[in-house]
This record gives structure tokens, sequence and C-alpha cells, in this order.
């Protein structure tokens, strides 16, 4: 790994000859317009942002493209929020896009978060059977994890991300300065994903953010662009190794079944962010492994202290009114995309950083966490 300056470095994803970098730093959007040129010169740009980002990014992102100059094409923009993950929104994408006179070298910049950049990167993979695309994320969720490893698509009312496909990007440009204008709940939601690396496989990680977590949550520059570093080389290793999800990478979804259960039932909107619902089932994958015998109790209690101490929520009680139940929660992990001749894979936990696949899971032990989490 090379630190072309004080403030930045490049994580490289070896993936042969779909290999890619991901620069992290400050200042990064300032200099897109090189960056991109160094990777597809000559190519006409298109960028895809949100309502919200286009406010703060999308003049100086423009600006910088043009002076490399690029051949820059109308930019779309949709609206912001987790609805815009649905096949209406992608159609209007589609019809824009061509609208603009893409062609089969047109490049796609997705400029914002995790929606834009999991409906840019499938949008760019059916466009004319494929276009390349580079991530520009702007969230600490995104730049630490949904911007990296080429998974995309699209929310469907069955689940989650169940439409899509495996779309690398050639670029990824993660602006630590980008992270400034974000409200602390945006930034805690990304805290979550990042605090997922440590309780994967990297206990040293998760040590570290026991320590600095309150000051990474509030938003201090050199401990978040060192935590998105760790972040982006564990991921960036565990895609390298399982690009397409048969083993290895599923690994990376420690809370993310039980996170996405909950999700479908808040209707995927601003009452539960991504983030929030991955703290949730991560202290709910600990709590099932603890309950099956296989993780100490101190350990799930290490994780959900951690967690509930920089302010991310650790139960679904706030949620739902009371009016959740466990059933209805188990019935929406049955449409995982990780079920397997009919049987959902959980991720469950050894220990800290002892994170492991087990599709034997019986489901009344899933149900009774289920309604643990829900009693608070």
């Amino acid at each position: 790994m090379s630190h072309p300056s004080a403030n930045r470095c490049i994580v490289p994803v070896a993936l042969d000859d779909r290999a890619y970098d991901i620069h992290i730093g400050a200042g990064l959007l300032a200099d897109a317009g090189a960056l991109i040129k160094a990777v597809v010169p000559g190519r006409p740009l298109v960028v895809l942002t949100d309502s919200n980002v286009a406010e703060r990014h999308l003049a100086p992102l423009q600006a910088s493209l043009a002076a490399s100059g690029a051949r820059l094409l109308e930019p779309v923009v949709v609206p912001a929020g987790e609805a815009s993950k649905e096949m209406s929104r992608l159609g209007e994408v589609m019809d824009a896009l061509l609208s603009r006179g893409i062609e089969r070298k047109t490049v796609l910049v997705a400029l914002g978060g995790g929606v834009v950049g999991d409906l840019g990167g499938f949008a760019a993979a059916i466009a004319l059977r494929g276009l390349d695309f580079i991530q520009v994320p702007t969230t600490l969720l995104s730049q630490v994890d949904s911007s990296v490893g080429g998974k995309t698509g699209i929310n469907s009312r069955h689940g989650k991300n169940l439409i899509g496909a495996f779309h690398q990007p050639r670029l990824v440009l993660a602006d630590t300065d980008t992270l400034a204008t974000l409200p602390k709940r945006e930034v805690l939601a990304g805290y979550a994903e990042v605090v997922k690396y440590g309780l994967i496989d990297n206990p040293a990680f998760f040590a570290w953010l026991e320590e600095h977590g309150s000051a990474i949550a509030e938003g201090d520059p050199a401990l978040l662009a060192e935590a998105i570093r760790v972040s982006c080389l564990a991921k960036a290793a565990i895609v390298a190794q399982d690009e397409k999800e048969s083993g290895l990478r599923e690994l990376l979804n420690l809370g993310h079944t039980f996170g996405h259960a909950l999700e479908a039932e808040a209707g995927y909107g601003d009452a539960l962010l991504h983030g929030e619902a991955v703290a949730i089932g991560m202290v709910m994958a600990f709590d099932l492994s603890v309950r099956m015998g296989l993780c100490p109790a101190e350990d799930a209690a290490r994780a959900r202290a951690h967690l509930a101490a920089v302010g991310l929520p650790v139960t679904a009680a706030h949620l739902g009114g009371g009016t959740w139940t466990a059933e209805r929660l188990l019935a929406h992990t049955a449409k995982d995309k990780k079920v397997k001749d009919g049987r959902v894979t959980f991720i469950l936990a050894r220990g800290i950083g002892k994170a492991f696949r087990c599709a034997e899971v019986a489901l009344d032990d899933v149900k009774a966490v289920f309604a643990a989490s829900l009693a608070g």
C-alpha cells in the first residue's frame, strides 16, 4: 500500500484483470477528475447522485471532472433515501441514462451513500449490457462497506437487495471530508459496519475501537481515516478470495440476516437505518451463539456494551410500537439471500473476532432471540 500524501492512502482490491484501487483521504473530490482520467481516459462520464448529496458535493465533483477535460453528460439525480432502491426508480434511472445518449464506453460515476452506490452499480451492470462505473462514496457506511466489492442491487417487497448483480467498480474514491457534513446518526450507522470487521476476525481492531470508538463517532478525522483504511483492507482481502460470495465472503453478513428482517418489517425507511439494524443484528448473532453454547457470554456482553456505549441501538424494543412479533421477523429470514436448500445460513461467533458460517440452527432458538430483542 502506498501513501501518496500524509493524509491519504490506497488500498488495492486484487481481482486479476478487474483489480482496482480504493483511494482514502481528504480532498479527493477536488482531485477526482485527474484520478478518474488516469483510469478511464477520454471516456464520457455521467454522474448519478441523490438530492441531498447533489446540494453539497455535485458542483465540486463536476468542476473537477470538467477541469480534467472529460465530456460530461447531464447528471441524474434521484430522491434521497432507501425508497430510491426500488424497481420503479431503477426504471426512471435507466430511462434518464438512455435519454442522455449513453454508449458502451460511457462511465457512470455514483456519488453518494449506499443507496446511490447500489442503485448506480446495478444500473451500470445492466445498461447496454454493462457500463464501467466508479464509486465516490460520501457516507461512512458506503466508504467502509457498500462501495467496495461489487455487490449492487435494489430492494423488493420480498426483501433487501434481492434483485442485483456482481459488478465491480473501476475505482473507489472515499473522500473523508464528505463525512463532516453527515448527521451523527449517519456516522453511527456506518460505524456499525466498522465494528463488524473487528467482530469477524480482528480482535485487536475491536479492542482499538473500544478505545477510540467515541472519538470516531464524534468525527475525529485521523481516527476516521484509520478506521476506514483497516475496514477496506479487511473487505478487500475477503473479496479477493471470494468475489461471488460462495463461502468466506458470507462472513461479511454478520448481523445482516437479523438486521435485514428488522429492516423489512420497518419498511426500509428512516425509522431504522441499515447500520442501526446491523448493530442490533450483531448483538442478536452473539446472543444466538451464546444460546447455542458456542460463545462465551462475556464476549457477547462486550460486543453489546461497545455498540451501546457509542450510541447505537442494541435491541429491537424501540421498534414497532409493541406490535412486532418474533414470528413475523422469523418469517423474513426465510427470504434471506443466504437460504440454501430451504435452510438459512447464519453468521455466528465463537467469540470476539471468531465469526463462522452455520446452517444448523434451530428456528426455535432464532425465534427466542428475536423475542428477547423485542422485549429489550
